[in-house]
């Protein structure tokens, strides 16, 4: 399942490849102008792809990570 970003912004990642994620977990935020938005695992799943950098830039709709069934 691709997880992607709400809007343009610097993401910062609370998950590492391989992490065990439950439903509404919170996976990353964004922040763009003071304005930081949590980005929340829509169920349970294994990280397996960050797809950017740690703080890196992003553009709405980015794809962020990618989760898989585990």
């Amino acid at each position: 399942m691709k997880i992607c970003a709400p809007f343009a912004g610097i993401v910062h990642f609370k998950v590492a490849e391989g992490d065990k994620v439950a439903t509404g977990q919170e996976i990353a935020s964004v922040e763009a102008v003071k304005l930081e938005a949590p980005v929340l695992a829509p169920g349970p799943g294994i990280v397996s792809k960050l797809c950017v950098s740690d703080f890196g830039d992003v553009i709405g709709g980015a794809e962020l990570l990618i989760l898989t069934e585990g």
